[in-house]
């Protein structure tokens, strides 16, 4: 059974999950109205993947006999003021999520509850590569800053980015 100083935090983040996948769809909705489709695409696979989070979360609390709670999703924004900006964003996102993911870490270390400690291992290094996916776009962006062409180059190659739900998540 989960202590409730662990399963508030827990209910926490998967609902800081869920604002997470919305933003990723906000942006998705941005860089197709700008026909960036490849951008949109790596937004959508992202947005998926912050879903999978969501449902780690959700199965976990249950599993250790805590109950789920829901809380309201603020609105993302909707506009950035280029491809860059946007990612930029996302990177800072990320470290955001990782610092919270630490903070779980840290309480479920105070509380001495391995198995929580445990289940954050996965998303420990998990936000290490989402950092490093993240951080390679940006600087990529940053060397194309004023080259079209490399613009076209980077959504061609986010085109490719494919959602593959993890073995262990079943929808």
């Amino acid at each position: 059974m989960l202590k409730e100083k662990m399963l508030d935090a827990l209910n926490e983040q998967l609902n800081f999950e869920l604002y997470s996948a919305y933003i990723y769809f906000s942006m998705s909705a941005y860089f197709e109205s700008i026909n960036l489709k490849g951008f949109a695409n790596w937004m959508r696979v992202q947005a998926m993947e912050e879903l999978t989070h969501v449902k780690r979360f959700y199965d976990y609390i249950i599993d250790r006999g805590g109950r789920v709670k829901m809380s309201e999703i603020k609105a993302p924004a909707n506009e950035w003021e280029s491809p860059l900006a946007a990612f930029l964003n996302v990177l800072e996102h990320e470290q955001l999520v990782t610092s919270r993911i630490n903070n779980l870490m840290d309480i479920a270390l105070e509380l001495r509850d391995h198995a929580t400690s445990s289940f954050l291992k996965w998303f420990i290094d998990e936000q290490v590569e989402e950092e490093a996916s993240v951080d390679e776009i940006v600087q990529s962006l940053k060397l194309n800053e004023n080259n079209p062409g490399g613009l076209f180059l980077i959504d061609k190659e986010l085109s490719q980015r494919t959602f593959m739900p993890p073995q262990d998540i079943t929808i």
